[in-house]
Order: structure tokens, then C-alpha cells, then sequence
């Protein structure tokens, strides 16, 4: 007979307590940031912010993308820093040719790929990020492997209190010289906050003897190799994403200052809203993968077939709440936390996404511990495929709206592909 699981005392549950928990209030200050640079610098600004990320995101996909997986998958299987280690040194090597590459072309990127000269300030900055943003990935990577989300919950959470902070600061210094806050001094805050997180790992970790070989870092590239190729394919079509939207609303008639307003209204404002309550399952999801990885390698079916159905019941019950409160609460959102009517509107359309949300990033996690990477690149890039599609022949013609649509048929047709691939693997 089968003993019950006792859930208040299994690692799975209690890791995702502390995630959830610190993640949340990380992402509550994350929310409250966004609301503060709103106001301080303007729909257009922060569209001007925005457009950086994506190739900061690109960069640190090609740098770490699959290793910080790889890491804590064979952390988690072979119970030492040997992943750790090999992994680490391929991620800074990366990730310093990386940065000086975009320092020094940050002119070329901003006027030729994001069509806005005025990011180039910003992407010089941001380059000095990269290098702390990739060592705190690993350091992540490792604790996940290690069940010890603690450390990795913490540095969340720090990141953003001293990338707040030092942005406020930054703020009240200009309010002294009676200037206003600028996009480039917003970005040095990410900055500190990167810094702060990758010191405070490397301050809590204990080297441990261990001698990484070439095998472990023959694995670690296997694994993370064609993981990274998938990531870097994806930011590069969700780079893209970013990038033509204000260009298909300009083709739509708006003018360059009122696309960059309604990109920054949507991406600052309206999906950090939606993305809030993904802190109750983006915790379960990265504790999933070693999870069930360790449950793979044992072979044990029965573990991982409860483990999904545990997980999509989850999913469904608080996506549809998530969006039943964004109807009934988005417009009202919109208007007391922006100042923006068009955000609530925002809200409240893409409210429907959440189930859909929450099932995509949590079923990610587990057909990567199943080592089905590829099944999810594919659809990945697929949904991608659908919302510039989307971009490139609707947007134009009716507005944003059309792309809001377009984001959910996505991630309706990408969730449910992962259930159909869960189920059959189950039936095998």
C-alpha cells in the first residue's frame, strides 16, 4: 500500500512556498516600480525602456539560455557543483564577449534593429548588466538542482529593492537639480539591481572539492546546446515581436510618438498586470524540472503522471479566477494604478489569457525535465510564428487589438498542444 504524501513537509511544496511567497513580493515592487517610472517618465519613455529589452533578452538567451537548465538538471541528478562549475565558465566567458559586443555596437542596434536611435544610450548601460545577470542565473540554476530555493528567492527579491532604490535615488537627486528622471537612469538601476544579486550568491556559496571533467562538460553542452539554439530562435522572433509592434501601429496611422505611447502602455503597464498572478505557478515551474527529472531517472511513471494532473488542476482553477478578477476589476485597474483608461482596456482584453498562461509555463517546465526540448521549441515557435504573423498582416489593417487576439489564439494553441503530448506520453 502506498503511503500519502505529506505535502506540508515535501520539498516540492515547500520550495514553492518560498518562491511563491518572495516572488510575489518581488513582483509587487516590480508592479510598483512600473507605476512610478509611468509617471516620472511618461508613456514614451518608458516605451523608449522597453524597446531595450529585447535584445538584453536575446543576449542573455545566447549566454545562458540552456545552461542554467543544464545545471540544475545534473545538479539535481548527480548531487554535486560539478555542473555548476563547467557550466559557470562557459556562461561568463560567453557572457563577456557578449557585453563588449553590445557596448560597441549599441549605435548600430538601436537605428538599424529597434528603429530608435534614442536606445542607444540605454543599450550601452544595460551591456554592463549581462555578465552579473548570467553568473546569477547560474548560481539559480545550481540552488534549484540543490532543492534549496532560498537563496535564489532572496536574490530575487534583492534585485529588485536595490533597482528600485537606486532608481528613487536617483530620482530624488534629480528633483534637487530640478530635472526630470530619464530612460538611461532607470537603466542603471537594472544594473544595480543585477550586481546586488550576483554578489549576494556569491556570498552565501561554499565551494565544495569537487573536479569538474571534461565529460560533465561535454553533458552540460549536449543538454544545453540545442536549449540555448531553441531560446536564442525564440527571443530572436520575440525580439521581433517587440520591435515591428510600434512599426505596424505607425502603418495603422499613428504617429511615432503616440506607437511608442500605446507599446509602453501595453508592455509597462497592462501585461506586467496580467504576468502578476504568474508568480503563484512560475515558482512551481522551475522546481518542477529537477523534480521531475529525478523522477524520470528512476522511472517511477506513476510520480510524474500525479505530478501534471496536480499541476493542470492548479493551472485551470487559478487562471480562471486570475481572469475572472481582470474582467470584472482591469478597467478600474487601469485608471486608479496608470492614470490610463487605455491600459485598463488593455487589462481587461487580455485578461483571458491567464489559464492559458499558467499552463504554458508550468507544462514547459515539465517536458523539459522529460527532455522533450525540442516538442517545445517547436511549439514555442509556433506560437511566436502565429502573433507576427498577426503583427505583419492584422495589426496594420485594425490596431492593437488585433494583436491581443492574435496572443491568445497563441497560447490557446501552444497549451493545449503540450496537454496532447503529456496525455500521449501518458498512454505509452
Amino acid at each position: 500500500m502506498n503511503k500519502a504524501i505529506n505535502w506540508s513537509s515535501h520539498p516540492l511544496f515547500t520550495g514553492t512556498v518560498i518562491l511563491t511567497a518572495t516572488g510575489l513580493a518581488s513582483r509587487i515592487i516590480g508592479f510598483l516600480y512600473r507605476i512610478f517610472l509611468t509617471h516620472t517618465i511618461g508613456a514614451t519613455g518608458l516605451g523608449i525602456y522597453q524597446l531595450t529589452f529585447p535584445i538584453f533578452a536575446l543576449c542573455l538567451s545566447l549566454c545562458t539560455g540552456g545552461i542554467q537548465t543544464a545545471i540544475s538538471k545534473y545538479t539535481a541528478e548527480e548531487k554535486n557543483m560539478a555542473a555548476f562549475l563547467c557550466g559557470s565558465g562557459v556562461c561568463l566567458s560567453l557572457s563577456t564577449v557578449c557585453s563588449v559586443l553590445l557596448y560597441r555596437h549599441a549605435p548600430w542596434l538601436a537605428v538599424h534593429i529597434v528603429s530608435e536611435p534614442d536606445c542607444a544610450p540605454l543599450l550601452r548601460i544595460i551591456s554592463f548588466s549581462l555578465p552579473f545577470a548570467c553568473m546569477h542565473a547560474c548560481f539559480n540554476g545550481y540552488y534549484y538542482g540543490e532543492k534549496k530555493p532560498t537563496v535564489p528567492a532572496v536574490s530575487q527579491l534583492l534585485e529588485q529593492a536595490v533597482r528600485v532604490g537606486s532608481v528613487y535615488l536617483f530620482y530624488l537627486i534629480r528633483v534637487e537639480q530640478h530635472a526630470a528622471l530619464t530612460p538611461a537612469l532607470a537603466m542603471w538601476g537594472t544594473v544595480c539591481g543585477e550586481a546586488a544579486a550576483f554578489l549576494f550568491c556569491l556570498t552565501t556559496f561554499h565551494l565544495r572539492r569537487v573536479r569538474p571533467t571534461g565529460a560533465t562538460l561535454r553533458r552540460i553542452i549536449r543538454f544545453a546546446a540545442p536549449l540555448t539554439g531553441s531560446r536564442v530562435t525564440l527571443n530572436l522572433f520575440a525580439s521581433a515581436e517587440a520591435i515591428l509592434l510600434p512599426q505596424a501601429l505607425a502603418l495603422f496611422g499613428l504617429s511615432r510618438e503616440d506607437a511608442l505611447s500605446v507599446f509602453g502602455t501595453l508592455t509597462g503597464m497592462a501585461l506586467p498586470m496580467i504576468l502578476l498572478p504568474t508568480v503563484l505557478t512560475g515558482s512551481l515551474s522551475v522546481l518542477l524540472l529537477p523534480a521531475v527529472s529525478e523522477a524520470a531517472a528512476e522511472g517511477n511513471r506513476a510520480r510524474i503522471s500525479r505530478t501534471v494532473r496536480r499541476t493542470v488542476e492548479l493551472c485551470v482553477i487559478l487562471g480562471l479566477g486570475c481572469t475572472l478578477g481582470f474582467l470584472l476589476f482591469g478597467r478600474l485597474m487601469g485608471t486608479l494604478l496608470f492614470h490610463s483608461p487605455l491600459a485598463g482596456a488593455y487589462i481587461t482584453s487580455l485578461g483571458f489569457l491567464c489559464p492559458f498562461l499558467f499552463l504554458t509555463g508550468t507544462l514547459n517546465s515539465i517536458l523539459h525535465g522529460l527532455e522533450l526540448t525540442l516538442y517545445t521549441f517547436v511549439m514555442n515557435l509556433a506560437a511566436c510564428g502565429v502573433r507576427l504573423l498577426a503583427i505583419w498582416l492584422i495589426v496594420p489593417r485594425f490596431g492593437l487589438y488585433a494583436y491581443l487576439w492574435s496572443m491568445l489564439l497563441s497560447q490557446i494553441l501552444q497549451s493545449g498542444a503540450y496537454l496532447w503530448r503529456l496525455r500521449h506520453l501518458q498512454r505509452g
